[in-house]
């Protein structure tokens, strides 16, 4: 036996030779993997090929493969995933590990799967050995399988990777990280597009050192090797210093202080025509062999394919791209009292144009409306869709429609027009000068307010159907929150890309979108491009509209500034979210120790409306024009039914209504409307002492 502390065994002669002895004389170790568990067991002469010590090991595989190059680990567990999938019995590899002194060293093992009476494998068993001597022998005989294997391999983890890039960068990431130029064996790297006219645009180099200063933009006649290529459609191997310092007498003296020895370039061809050039630059060698120079250029057709590929997706996503920035807001107003920061960003999958967008009002009285949609879908159609919703919106919006008949109406629109798409959406009226904003939700996601502290926490908000289904199951009831805005605070507004992520939880999404926010720049653009930087870091399948919206200052009152909010039957919600923006804009502006009698004044003429008639009421609070500050409260109801005054009696429990409004009010009075009346008061408000506003 094997002694299991030194891992020698006894002399030959004293026993027989068993086979785990016939393993360790030829260098051999073996394993044992216990697919269940995971664990790796390695006995003494594994863990010396493999370089290890015997506290260097801990039974676990990842432990291996992070002494591997990433593409050798990565392609051993391609292999091994492919044989416990189709069923084989064995495989064999070969592959470098890091060995604790730091020197790479070729390695190959064979394997052995055990599987249970139903197929499924349990247990890998089979051996290791050191093969550094065994490739190193035969490196120099025609037909090695070891360097064919190697340049196999090249051919095939280039290919792998570049098979998951998109664009024209994803393909350079690809081509000039670290493990890119060891595939290659190259000191550095460079690669060149060609452009319209015959220039050529260098897009990449690796590492900067390499990079000459005046090649960035070349042209196919100029006396670069580059050119040469693209030119001629043929490779150029450059074997000598000499060499390249006779044909290239304009770009040697720039590499020769960077100990460049070699090199070769590549036409990249694609249909028949050049589509750029790849440059490899080699500090360490000085020829190249036949069987070499036919794998260079089958990588340079693969990665021209590539190229190609990247060069009409990119062309194809800035057009779309193109086409949904026309369609949004081509400038945002500037809004006295408010900072705002907008951001579109398309997705990175797919190439389809989106149905985001958002959008900013400018509404009388010094009133803004803010908006964010989605409609569903990643297409034209989408598109167009989305184009014409935003108009209307904008229009209903416009003719100074309370944010829930501007969401209704946006509804019924969407539900008329020849389309089966339907739309998410928030829209959110704010009121600057009292920080009031009315918010009605359409299925879209909740809103963030972020806080002067640089807090940050979700406003829950009650919401109806996203539009187009709210009108076809006749549910255009859009309930409205109010929220008060102080100064200095910031109301986000944002698409559900932002947050979605395939596999993960809304609310994961919605949380770490909240600390993005509270540990995110002051800065209210700087915050938004924080945002976004980390969408176009994560990628993904989803479009991104963001609207940021903070109020600056408190504004000074306004005559002519009003605020509406629909109270419908039965939703004491509603009736409270009422009283509470009259508050709010009664002690914004500047009406003191009025506050009260105005709530309780237009609390008494709400509430009669609904007693007394069969449907809702609309409350109208706003400033009037004129030499004398007046606030006046107007409730509006479909009843042609005028209110009178009566005495409650002693008794009575009802008939105080417009009673108390008559004593709380400077006037009231009844106005009737087409369709229904309006019962109004109105308050004298004090004048604001100077300084009591602070500026804007």
């Amino acid at each position: 036996m094997v002694d299991r502390v030194t891992g020698a065994p006894p002399p030959l002669d004293d026993w027989p030779v068993a086979p785990d002895v016939s393993l360790w004389l030829n260098r051999m170790g073996s394993f044992d993997w216990d697919l269940a568990s995971g664990l790796c067991h390695l006995d003494p002469t594994a863990l010396q090929v493999l370089g290890l010590g015997p506290g260097d090991y801990d039974g676990r595989r990842e432990t291996l493969t992070a002494r591997m190059p990433p593409d050798e680990a990565a392609r051993l567990d391609s292999l091994v995933a492919r044989v416990l999938k189709d069923g084989s019995a064995h495989y064999g590899v070969y592959f470098r590990i890091r060995r604790s002194d730091g020197t790479l060293r070729w390695t190959h093992t064979q394997g052995s799967v055990h599987r249970d009476g139903t197929g499924r494998p349990r247990r890998i068993i089979g051996i290791v050995r050191d093969a550094t001597e065994e490739l190193a022998a035969s490196s120099g005989r025609p037909g090695n399988e070891g360097a064919r294997r190697r340049r196999s391999s090249v051919v095939e983890s280039t290919t792998a990777a570049l098979a998951h890039a998109r664009t024209v960068r994803d393909v350079m990431d690809v081509l000039r990280d670290s493990h890119g130029l060891k595939h290659f064996g190259a000191a550095s790297l460079v690669l060149g597009l060609l452009e319209a006219g015959g220039r050529i645009h260098l897009v990449a180099e690796g590492p900067r050192e390499a990079f000459v200063p005046g090649t960035r933009y070349t042209h196919v006649d100029d006396e670069y090797p580059m050119s040469e290529v693209v030119r001629t459609l043929t490779p150029r191997f450059i074997e000598s210093p000499g060499d390249f310092a006779a044909s290239y007498p304009l770009l040697w003296p720039h590499l020769e202080g960077l100990g460049i020895r070699s090199a070769v370039y590549l036409p990249l061809i694609a249909q028949a025509r050049p589509i750029g050039a790849l440059g490899l630059l080699y500090d360490d060698r000085d020829m190249f062999t036949a069987e070499e120079r036919t794998v260079l250029v089958a990588l340079a057709g693969t990665i021209a394919q590539s190229v190609q590929r990247a060069v009409l997706y990119d062309q194809e996503h800035d057009l779309a791209e193109g086409l949904q920035q026309a369609m949004l807001p081509r400038r945002i107003p500037d809004v006295p009292g408010a900072q705002i920061a907008v951001r579109y960003r398309s997705a990175r999958i797919g190439r389809d144009i989106g149905g985001d967008w958002y959008d900013i009002i400018a509404l009388p009285g010094g009133r803004v409306g803010a908006v964010i949609g989605d409609v569903q879908g990643h297409d034209t159609d989408a598109a167009a869709v989305m184009g014409q919703l935003r108009i209307v919106l904008r229009a209903y919006a416009a003719e100074g429609h309370t944010p829930a008949t501007v969401m209704a109406r946006a509804s019924a629109f969407l539900h008329e027009l020849d389309t089966d798409r339907f739309a998410t959406c928030t829209y959110a009226e704010a009121d600057l000068s009292t920080g009031v904003v009315q918010v009605v939700r359409a299925g879209h996601v909740d809103p963030l307010l972020r806080d002067i502290d640089g807090s940050c926490r979700r406003l829950p908000l009650d919401g109806g159907l996203p539009l187009g289904l709210s009108a076809e199951f006749g549910r255009l009831e859009y309930p409205v929150t109010t929220v008060e805005l102080d100064p200095g605070q910031t109301l986000l507004l944002y698409t559900d890309g932002l947050v979605e992520q395939p596999g993960a939880d809304l609310d994961d999404g919605l949380q770490l979108l909240t600390e993005l926010v509270r540990n995110g720049p002051g800065d209210l653009q700087r915050l938004a491009d924080h945002l976004c930087e980390v969408v176009d870091e994560r990628g993904g399948d989803d479009d991104v509209a963001l609207l940021l919206l903070r109020r600056r200052g408190v504004l000074a009152p306004r005559t002519g500034g009003r605020l509406r909010q629909n109270v419908p039957q039965n939703d004491p919600d509603a009736l409270r979210s009422a009283r509470g923006m009259v508050r709010s804009a009664a002690r914004a502006w500047g009406a003191r120790e009025r506050t009260d009698d105005i709530e309780l004044a237009a609390d008494e003429l709400t509430t009669n409306a609904l007693t007394h008639t069969d449907g809702g009421a609309t409350v109208t609070v706003r400033m009037l024009s004129g030499a004398e500050r007046r606030l006046r409260v107007e409730v509006d109801d479909l009843s042609s039914a005028l209110p009178r005054r009566r005495d409650a009696g002693e008794w009575g429990v009802g008939g105080r209504g417009l009673l108390l409004v008559d004593r709380l009010a400077d006037t009231w009075g009844v106005e009737s409307r087409g369709t229904g009346k309006c019962v109004w008061c109105e308050f004298a408000v004090p004048a604001p002492s100077p300084g009591s506003a602070p500026p804007d």
